[in-house]
């Protein structure tokens, strides 16, 4: 089974991490697109808060093999 990795402000990303989320809090778009480009590679769904995918923007399509939704607002 994949990793679930929640990336985004610690404000909406921190209660991941109870339900066994890897949680990657950043908020600036630099620090953003350096988590998307480190992901752990057994990853195989990634939410994102809505600065986190506006700061990816069709990024999120370069993955193979990765799912992204995008949190409410």
């Amino acid at each position: 089974m994949g990793r679930l990795v929640v990336l985004g402000e610690a404000v909406k990303v921190d209660g991941y991490a109870l339900a066994g989320a890897t949680t990657i809090a950043v908020g600036d778009p630099e620090s953003i697109n350096r988590s998307w480009s480190e992901l752990p590679p057994d990853t195989s769904l990634v939410v994102l808060s809505p600065a986190a995918a506006s700061a990816l923007g069709s990024r999120v399509l370069e993955r193979d093999g990765v799912l992204t939704v995008t949190m409410p607002s």
